[in-house]
């Protein structure tokens, strides 16, 4: 996840010094629509994978198998349905965000080639959780590092070395991901792993059981995004490109500290279902222990960087940012650091919640911190402009910190497995 999190930032930076500032604005206006065409494919795979470990801890290896590979199906196909809609869909949703000119046409294009390409790359966000299921978890690893590197050298060649557009950017990722998963599905189809591909058997129940266990993750996703199409339509409105630039910074600023956050959490999912499903509730306690406190860790770092750096981290992005825009992005970054202070304990409460089959207390807390929050804090702070909506962030993660708080001391009040 540090190597996925530095090519978002390269992508970031690529995008803003080589094609410029609209460019860099467009690529942050289509943005939640691409992680929204992925929210499916992750639902499925974080939905599976519980049931999967689980099973495989009761020694149920056929159930397991069946799951595995009706989700792999179930992927594919919400895949090309989502993918095929964005690309019919994307002038005018776009338009709807208050696009137009050239920031229209760049959003358009690079949100149609994520479509294009959906059904070969949004599975693999799934199959890293059934290699780590599997126990490949150096090759799961060194498999995320490679697609990293891999889709980094494609966006230099596309756009520094080939000239290509913003498309260039979007079909560098592609590419990237597409090699990967066909990489990572070999040893699978080979029938080397622990997990293999039998005749599909569909029912209700296992749907509906996926569905439970990854909705947290795609409410996630999918409230986030809508909060970021809440956002960029605001920003458009009170500060022009200008401002959804700056928001774009401080979501590169996330998209770099979350996928730690998420990488060290989520990859302890499998581990924590395993051990649920054959009773080791010391075990599971002590996972969740380092889980808490590697996320601390992270997410206070973090902060510290970001207060002592705003002004470097901005240039990142921006080649001749003017005095106007500086100003603005120093009291953006300040503000925003604050978040990491409390933020990590809610996302580690989540992924816990999560991978006990505490599916509901998840997903409270996944929707209330994507949308719930930040939809009310909005209404808090209209008056202060601008700064309102950066200070929408710390906010929000204060508030989660609390609701998880509250979930974990009910949860020991009623004797579930506590982290302790």
């Amino acid at each position: 996840m540090l190597a996925s999190a530095l090519y978002q930032l390269i992508d970031g930076i690529l995008v803003g010094q080589v094609l410029g500032d609209v460019a860099f604005a467009a690529l942050n206006l289509a943005m939640p629509f691409v992680i929204i065409n992925f929210s499916l494919a992750d639902l499925i795979g974080v939905g599976s994978a519980v049931p999967i470990s689980i099973n495989l801890g009761k020694k149920k290896d056929e159930a397991a198998n069946n799951i595995f590979t009706c989700a792999v199906i179930l992927i594919v196909g919400t895949g090309a349905a989502i993918g095929g809609a964005l690309f019919l869909l994307a002038p005018g949703l776009l338009r709807l965000m208050g696009a137009e000119g050239e920031l229209l046409t760049f959003s358009i294009q690079y949100l149609r080639v994520y479509a294009l390409c959906a059904p070969v790359t949004t599975i693999i966000f799934a199959v890293d959780n059934y290699l780590r299921i599997c126990g490949k978890i150096k090759a799961s690893m060194f498999l995320n590092i490679f697609m990293s590197v891999l889709t980094g050298v494609l966006e230099f060649v596309f756009l520094y070395i080939f000239r290509f557009g913003i498309w260039g950017a979007g079909l560098a990722t592609c590419t990237g991901m597409f090699v990967c998963t066909l990489i990572a599905f070999y040893p699978f189809f080979r029938g080397k792993m622990q997990l293999r591909f039998c005749r599909p058997r569909f029912s209700t129940d296992m749907i509906k059981r996926i569905v439970s266990c990854g909705s947290p993750n795609f409410l996630n996703n999918i409230a986030g995004r809508i909060t970021s199409i809440l956002m960029n339509f605001l920003l458009l409105r009170m500060g022009g490109a200008q401002a959804v630039s700056m928001y774009g910074i401080l979501m590169y600023a996330e998209g770099f500290v979350q996928p730690l956050l998420y990488g060290m959490c989520d990859s302890l999912q499998p581990a924590v279902s395993y051990n649920l499903g054959a009773g080791n509730h010391g075990r599971i306690r002590s996972i969740e222990r380092c889980c808490y406190s590697a996320s601390a860790v992270v997410s206070l770092l973090s902060a510290a960087v970001m207060l002592a750096f705003p002004d470097v981290i901005t240039r990142l992005f921006v080649s001749d940012p003017d005095e106007g825009f500086m100003g603005m992005a120093l009291i953006a970054m300040r503000l925003f650091a604050l978040t990491y202070v409390t933020r990590w304990f809610s996302f580690a409460t989540q992924s816990y919640m999560l991978a006990i089959a505490k599916a509901k207390e998840a997903a409270i807390i996944s929707l209330s911190t994507a949308l719930i929050f930040p939809v009310i804090l909005v209404g808090v702070f209209w008056p202060l402009g601008l700064n309102g909506i950066w200070m929408n962030f710390p906010g929000t993660a204060l508030l989660a910190g609390i609701l998880s708080l509250f979930i974990l001391r009910k949860g020991k009040k009623e004797n579930d497995v506590s982290p302790g």
